[in-house]
């Protein structure tokens, strides 16, 4: 229970702000009554004292937070994603409260991460999560030390490849807002009279919103291909 509780706690999906305690609890306790026969003859006898039960809840714990973690980094990819379409759009000043990280957004990530939880669940990759859990037992069994530092190896490894699909998401947008500046640049100079910032605005709004319903379903379809492979690489690195 302390290892599935953990992961639960921390699963996209599961371990959202939104989603109330006691359910969390509930869906921790279901899981833990359908993997202990899975799973039993992995787990050590029960220790005979206190210490040696608190050391076993601990790293159990630290294991269950590692797999949660790994689903939640990799979530924050379309939230890497959003904020970058923010700035190139010029929306950067337009939050609004997230759900997803329990914090004020830009719009657009706001969108793209709640969109990623519908995208994890429709596409059944909770059940890759999920089937991860019960594996782990296999690679990481109960009564051993958890592997700290190949755990911190990990988790750098996975936020440096997040960010880098995060801002290859928002490439398209990249290039628009790149050619888009240069253009009003090039305007600038040639016809300094013009009120360049009121003319570009508008058009550059337009141009984002234009790209992004062109593009959203493609970046939450290459997302959810991606959110499989890194977390299967994460769990075997």
């Amino acid at each position: 229970f302390a290892r599935i509780g953990a992961a639960i706690m921390l699963m996209p999906g599961f371990g959202e702000m939104f989603v109330p305690a006691r359910y969390r609890l509930v869906i921790a306790g279901a899981l833990t009554l359908l993997l202990t026969p899975v799973v039993a003859g992995a787990l050590p006898p029960l220790p005979d004292s206190p210490l040696r039960i608190t050391t076993l809840i601990l790293g159990e714990s630290a294991i269950g937070a590692f797999l949660g973690l790994v689903g939640r980094i990799i979530l924050n990819a379309l939230h890497t994603t959003g904020t970058v379409l923010a700035f190139q759009v010029g929306l950067a000043n337009a939050l609004g409260y997230d759900p997803v990280a329990a914090e004020q957004s830009a719009v657009t990530a706001m969108f793209l991460t709640t969109a990623g939880l519908v995208v994890v669940f429709t596409g059944n990759l909770h059940y890759v999560m999920l089937r991860a859990l019960v594996m782990s037992y296999n690679v990481l069994p109960s009564g051993v030390v958890p592997p700290v530092d190949t755990f911190a190896q990990v988790m750098t490894r996975l936020v440096a490849d997040v960010f880098v699909l995060g801002v290859q998401l928002a490439a398209p947008f990249i290039v628009v807002g790149l050619v888009f500046y240069l253009g009003t640049g090039i305007l600038a100079r040639l016809m300094p009279q013009v009120q360049v910032f009121f003319i570009a605005m508008p058009v550059q709004i337009f141009l984002g919103f234009a790209v992004f319903a062109i593009t959203v379903g493609i970046i939450l379809n290459w997302f959810g291909v991606r959110f499989a492979e890194l977390f299967d690489s994460s769990l075997r690195g």
